[in-house]
């Protein structure tokens, strides 16, 4: 009777012992931690960016130009150099104020020759008059002819050096300091007198940019400006609005953008930027609350019950650089758990 019963409580004990080496199941429901930062949802008011091609431009532009007209027999510099204010840009000669000055010589001259002649007549009518020869009317005849003839010399001699400078401003010279952009007038070319030789950068670099007339209006001086910095390599991430022309052109307003460490290596770049064209609401949350994973963005939403959950959204940059505006997955209201990775 006995011996039948030591295989059942055989198998009792081993069901209790392998009860006793399973592990326990664990509960459904994590536990939240109160230290962790939480962030309700909110809408905000910030500013709506849009974004535009901007360009590569200097303070202002210096032109090189011709003073006078002829052929432009030298250009002394290329694209690319770098001139310092009052260099050599090119020379200009016109040979017709060559003859011209040729002649003014020649006149000098003559008159010269003229006005030591009446100054010799004078010497002698003087000495003439002091022995009682002469009468003092023929004295101040010769005195009179004697200045007459010095006054055609100086004005001989005014021509002859107005016409010599004349020549000389052949000579092209920098306007200003900076970086030659344009200088495609070959040697050898007819110019005219006030015609551009070279360009030539003149003050700081800085962006330029032309927005449509109604949305310029939200544009003020000392706005933040956010600037791919992918196209600028060196340069800040964000600039300023530093001017506003008040003046409409073909119905676009005209801004300049200060960007700290900007250089003019290259002018004439475009460059991607975002301006502020309006204001509107919309969902900010920092960047410490987002989570990326196998290139999908998450949220961690706590719910009433304090249960929590990953909630996939879609993100757009915000208003910085540590900030992301929700466009949708989250809804206002909603509260948000910091990142494990992001906890402070």
């Amino acid at each position: 009777m006995i011996r039948p019963l030591i295989p059942a409580a055989l198998t009792a004990a081993a069901l209790a012992l392998a009860a006793c080496g399973s592990e326990p199941k664990p509960a459904e429901t994590p536990v939240v931690s109160t230290a962790r930062e939480r962030l309700t949802l909110a809408p905000r008011t910030v500013a709506d960016l849009k974004p535009v091609a901007a360009t590569v431009a200097t303070r202002d532009l210096g032109e090189a130009r011709a003073r006078i007209g002829g052929t432009l027999v030298k250009l002394a510099v290329k694209e690319g150099d770098v001139v310092r204010k009052g260099q050599l840009v090119g020379v200009v000669t016109d040979q017709r104020l060559t003859f011209e000055t040729g002649a003014y010589e020649a006149q000098a001259a003559a008159a010269a020759a003229e006005a030591a002649r009446a100054r010799a007549e004078l010497s002698r009518v003087q000495t003439l008059y002091e022995k009682g020869f002469y009468a003092k009317a023929r004295l101040e005849q010769a005195q009179a002819q004697a200045r007459a003839a010095q006054g055609q010399l100086d004005a001989a001699r005014a021509q002859r050096s107005a016409s010599a400078e004349l020549s000389a401003q052949g000579a092209i010279l920098a306007p200003t300091a900076g970086r030659v952009l344009t200088a495609d007038v070959p040697p050898g070319s007819v110019v005219t007198a006030g015609q551009s030789v070279a360009t030539i950068t003149a003050g700081e670099p800085l962006l330029r940019l032309e927005i449509p007339e109604a949305q310029a209006r939200a544009l003020k001086v000392g706005d933040p400006v956010p600037v791919e910095t992918g196209d600028l390599p060196g340069a800040a991430a964000v600039g300023a609005i530093d001017r506003v022309y008040p003046a409409v052109s073909a119905g676009r307003v005209t801004a300049d953008i200060a960007v700290p460490g900007l250089r003019a290596d290259l002018v004439g770049q475009r460059v991607r930027v975002r301006v502020k064209v309006g204001e509107r609401t919309a969902l900010i949350v920092p960047a410490r609350f987002v989570a990326t994973r196998y290139g999908v963005d998450f949220v961690r939403v706590l719910g009433p019950d304090g249960r929590t959950s990953d909630v996939a959204v879609q993100l757009a940059p915000g208003p910085t650089a540590r900030e992301f505006e929700i466009l949708s997955g989250a809804a206002a209201g909603d509260v948000l758990l910091a990142q494990p990775s992001a906890a402070r």
